[in-house]
């Protein structure tokens, strides 16, 4: 049974066929003993009615009315004395007499029973009802009921079950069927589609289902094949990008380090082009820490470690590190921290991120232009921004920024030195700090990089 429908239909058939069977069972020996006790408790008031009429007005007359009364019909009664004598019957022949003649002289019943109920193997079934007139006067008025009526009706009923059997066998059988059909070919698709998945084709489409388990099982399978497709899509860009990013550097190094060594240069061309080949050193060096740092976030080893240090000591720190270089720039960098609070991060993961965000402005920024380093409290958060008055972002490209290896000017790349990892770095660390970040931008007019971070 390797067959999902193979095993649903055994399954199926087997629970519902036991509670056929039991149920069947029940309700035929429900019906049975309801028809049988009806024929007992009929056999039984007709008794009766014939022992009180005897009572009332016992003459020979009487007895033969009663006799009479039971004459060619599936009932026969016997009228008795104290002796066992049978005084008047409905019998036509001796053989009902002869064959329960015991019985009858042995009735010793004060009230109204039924004294033979075997009526599966017994040709009648038999009740006594004594009567009494006085002392000299009393007996049994002896009811037979002919069987055979009662189990032509059990073969009726038997055969009524059987049929009712039957159909609902057949009507399991198609419901089986439909089910299969619905839900088993949703679950052959599926796993087709897993199977397509293991063999690295992405491509699946499944059918939109019901809100049921089935729907939600397909819809994530659809979502895992999408972004599996995603991955894919964006494993090659991010490779074809890497592998730009570190040739362009490398042919560089290759082509100024040739020039360099050419023997009719001037020191003055020479150092130039050393230079060159320091800057492209550089720009690999920045390149392949940056990718560290992102695998490390994205096989998630690296650690936040929280903790609490005041904010203003920390900012002046960087703001010292980094404002020789915006001199150079003749850039002004402002840093403003109004009031010495404590802020809940990461020094070391927190520092990377600012640094990150001014080296960005610093690329991104003319000569003469300002920047600033704001830090304030507000409510239960703390924000953190770096704004510069530089080129600045065009609206559609904004939501892309963050993402592994873009660059607004990828044409422009040699010219700010961008190698798109950067931001992308900064994102991930902010949301592992558990903050966000949001970016404001008018071309021409700058940018403003806002993180936010909560208190706990």
């Amino acid at each position: 049974m390797s067959k999902i429908s193979t095993k649903l239909a055994t399954y199926f058939f087997l629970v519902v066929f036991i509670m056929e069977i039991f149920l069947m069972y029940h309700l035929h020996q429900n019906m049975l003993n309801t028809r049988v006790d009806e024929e007992f408790s009929l056999l039984l008031a007709n008794g009766a009615n014939h022992r009180d009429v005897l009572v009332e007005n016992f003459t020979e007359m009487t007895i033969e009315h009663i006799v009479l009364m039971e004459k060619n019909g599936n009932r026969e009664v016997m009228i008795t004395n104290r002796e066992g004598a049978v005084l008047n019957s409905s019998a036509q022949s001796t053989k009902l007499n002869e064959k329960y003649e015991s019985l009858i002289h042995n009735l010793h019943n004060e009230e109204d029973a039924v004294i033979v109920s075997d009526w599966l193997t017994s040709p009648y079934i038999v009740s006594a009802h004594p009567y009494e007139v006085n002392d000299q006067q009393t007996g049994y008025v002896v009811m037979f009921q002919n069987t055979d009526s009662l189990n032509q009706m059990v073969d009726e009923m038997n055969r009524h079950f059987i049929i009712s059997g039957v159909v609902i066998l057949i009507v399991l059988l198609i419901v089986y069927f439909v089910l299969s059909k619905i839900l088993t070919r949703p679950l052959i698709r599926m796993k087709e589609a897993t199977e397509k998945l293991s063999k690295g084709d992405f491509n699946v489409s499944l059918p939109v289902l019901e809100k049921d388990e089935l729907g939600e099982l397909s819809s994530s399978i659809q979502k895992l094949a999408n972004d599996l497709n995603h991955y894919k899509s964006e494993r090659n860009e991010f490779l074809a990008a890497i592998a730009h990013e570190l040739s362009t550097p490398l042919t560089y190094l290759s082509g100024y380090s040739k020039v360099a060594m050419r023997t009719e240069l001037t020191d003055e061309e020479r150092n130039h082009y050393l230079q060159i080949i320091g800057e492209e050193s550089k720009r690999m060096q920045d390149l392949v820490k940056s990718l560290l740092d992102l695998s490390r976030i994205d096989e998630t080893s690296f650690t936040v470690s929280k903790v609490y240090f005041p904010v203003r000591p920390f900012l002046e720190t960087i703001y010292k590190l980094v404002a020789p270089s915006y001199e150079i720039k003749e850039m002004t960098l402002n840093l403003i921290c109004e009031e010495d609070f404590q802020l809940f991060a990461d020094p070391i993961r927190m520092e990377q991120v600012i640094l990150n965000l001014l080296d960005n402005a610093l690329k991104y920024s003319n000569p003469h232009s300002v920047a600033t380093l704001h830090a304030y409290k507000k409510g239960e958060q703390t924000i953190l921004s770096v704004t510069d008055t530089g080129i600045g972002i065009p609206a559609d490209k904004v939501g892309y920024i963050f993402e592994k290896l873009y660059r607004v000017e990828k044409s422009r790349s040699r010219e700010y030195g961008g190698s798109g990892i950067g931001l992308a770095v900064v994102k991930e660390l902010v949301e592992a700090h558990g903050g966000t970040i949001e970016v404001k931008s008018v071309v021409g007019g700058g940018s403003t990089f806002q993180i936010t971070l909560e208190e706990s």
